[in-house]
C-alpha cells in the first residue's frame, strides 16, 4: 500500500486532485481511499488531503501519518507546515511546485530522499489560463512515482471534468494538456 499526502492552501485543488487521482487509480484496478483534512479554513489557509492506494483491499480507515509520498502544491506552505512529517528521509518522495531545482529544494527541506520539482503555477497558466496548480501536480505525482499509467489517467480524469465544463471545452483540453506536460516536464534528481 502506498500513501500520499497532498499538501496545498484552500482553493488550490489539493481535494479536488486527491479525489480524481482516486477515481483514476479505481478505473485502473486499484483499491484506493481519498478524504481531505481540514476545519473551517477559509481560501488560502493551509489544507491537507490524503489517499491511499494498494493492489489489495484496504482495511485501514484511520489518518495518514506515514506517507511514502508528499507533494506540496504550494511552496510557500515549506517551514510553514511540516510537509515532511512522517515521510521517510531516505525513502520518501517529494513533489513540489516550484521553479528551483531538486537538488535547491532537497537542501531547503534537509531532505535526502527522492525530490521532483515541476513549476505548475507557470504550466497551469499557460494551459489552463489561471494558476491552479492540481492538474500539472497529478501528472509530476505520477511521473514521479509511476504509480498510475498515464494516457488511462489523462482518460479518466476528461471524463470527470467533462460535466463540470461541458460548455467550456477549453478548459477541458487546457487541463489534460497541463497534465500531460507536467508529466514530460518534471525534474528529478
Amino acid at each position: 500500500m502506498i500513501e500520499i499526502r497532498w499538501h496545498g492552501r484552500g482553493g488550490q485543488g489539493a481535494k479536488t486532485i486527491a479525489l480524481l487521482f482516486a477515481d483514476a487509480a479505481l478505473k485502473q484496478g486499484k483499491y484506493i481511499q481519498a478524504f481531505p483534512e481540514y476545519g473551517p479554513e477559509r481560501m488560502g489557509a493551509p489544507v491537507a488531503a490524503f489517499n491511499r492506494i494498494s493492489d489489495n483491499p484496504i482495511r485501514l480507515h484511520s489518518g495518514v501519518t506515514n506517507p511514502q509520498v508528499v507533494v506540496i502544491l504550494d511552496p510557500t506552505l515549506i517551514g510553514v507546515v511540516n510537509v515532511a512529517a512522517g515521510l521517510d528521509p531516505e525513502k520518501g518522495t517529494m513533489v513540489v511546485n516550484t521553479s528551483k531545482l531538486p537538488a535547491e529544494i532537497r537542501k531547503d527541506l534537509k531532505f535526502s530522499g527522492k525530490v521532483f520539482t515541476i513549476d505548475a503555477m507557470k504550466i497551469a497558466t499557460d494551459c489552463i489560463g489561471k494558476p491552479i496548480p492540481n492538474m500539472p501536480m497529478l501528472g509530476a505525482m505520477v511521473k514521479a512515482t509511476g504509480i498510475l499509467q498515464i494516457e488511462p489517467m489523462v482518460e479518466e480524469v476528461k471524463d470527470k471534468i467533462k460535466d463540470k465544463f461541458k460548455h467550456k471545452p477549453e478548459v477541458i483540453e487546457g487541463n489534460l494538456k497541463a497534465v500531460r506536460r507536467s508529466f514530460e516536464e518534471v525534474k528529478a534528481e
